[in-house]
């Protein structure tokens, strides 16, 4: 795949949005615009430590001056998270790519439902601006362990409409049951999703059960049923590079490709983010990432190359 080159971009300000959530707002370096967006899209921040991180785009797609991102500080953060709480500053320049969209919004859709959990809920926030700007119908379903944990509640009020507030707390501790309420939804609706994992099995599952085709998820951890698998080792020749990369059992060809040195883009390196998407011009893929579509796996003709490897042990030849 051919990758955008990186925007440079200056953090303006960090906002306490919630219990353990900041906004960051990027604006560009160089005094122009940044690319246009669409709702549901993501960007990877290059941080200052290292580390890459994907966080959604949450501020109007109309808006081209600035991008802002909701960040939870994860307790199991593996360091992108916690430097953008203790240690990300105003005035600071950051590399970022482009934005990317895995999580597409059908904005023409007549009925859409919009369910988020936690800090899923910054996609959500972006797509539920369009469609009420659009003055489509929408409803959303927001639940967060408690009250103070929810970011951006002003927000969704400004904007008004149909949102259904759920903190568990207030609750006994129990979740939104996500199953009676799909069950209601017309089965032609839009349904989108995002938060963690338990909540996006239970939504896919209601999802099945109530006969609506038309269910779309974003995931921010990976669905270790698809990453945790056993696999034999392969062969992988680089076709731009003439080179040959073998895989051993069990290894990931995204380690494989680092320690050889060859350079390649990534990210999340759990399939969520897309980051690393690479053309394959021969093989058969063994996919196990969240971003392609069936059809797109089907097709085999790019994987991600942080979990995705070859079926059966085959030859892949990748452009790279």
């Amino acid at each position: 795949m051919t990758h955008s080159p990186l925007l440079q971009a200056r953090v303006r300000t960090l906002r306490h949005e919630a219990e353990g959530v900041l906004s960051i707002e990027l604006v560009p370096v160089d005094g122009a615009h940044f690319p246009a967006f669409s709702a549901g899209s993501h960007v990877n921040l290059h941080l200052p430590n290292g580390l890459t991180r994907s966080y959604s785009l949450l501020n109007s797609t109309d808006e081209v001056d600035r991008y802002v991102l909701g960040v939870l500080c994860d307790p199991n953060s593996r360091g992108g998270s916690r430097y953008v709480h203790e240690s990300l500053r105003c005035a600071t320049v950051l590399p970022i790519s482009a934005p990317r969209n895995n999580f597409e919004l059908a904005a023409d859709a007549e009925d859409s439902v919009l369910i988020a959990g936690g800090i899923g809920v910054t996609p959500i926030l972006c797509m539920y601006r369009q469609l009420r700007a659009r003055g489509k119908a929408a409803r959303v379903v927001y639940c967060a362990r408690s009250r103070r944990q929810a970011a951006f509640l002003d927000e969704f009020a400004a904007l008004g409409g149909d949102i259904e507030l759920w903190f568990d707390d207030e609750h006994g501790g129990q979740p939104f049951d996500l199953a009676t309420f799909l069950a209601a939804q017309p089965k032609h609706v839009h349904a989108y999703c995002c938060g963690p994992l338990p909540m996006l099995a239970a939504f896919e599952a209601g999802c099945a059960a109530s006969g609506i085709a038309n269910a779309h998820v974003e995931r921010f951890a990976a669905d270790p049923a698809l990453t945790h698998v056993p696999t034999s080792g392969y062969v992988v020749y680089l076709k731009r590079s003439d080179r040959t990369i073998e895989v051993p059992d069990d290894q990931r060809l995204l380690d494989m490709l680092l320690a050889a040195g060859v350079n390649c883009d990534y990210s999340c390196g759990e399939g969520i983010c897309g980051a690393c998407e690479t053309t394959v011009l021969d093989g058969e893929p063994e996919h196990r990432d969240c971003v392609l579509s069936e059809a797109e796996k089907t097709a085999g003709r790019s994987m991600m190359i942080c979990v995705s490897g070859a079926k059966n042990g085959g030859r892949l030849v990748l452009d790279l």
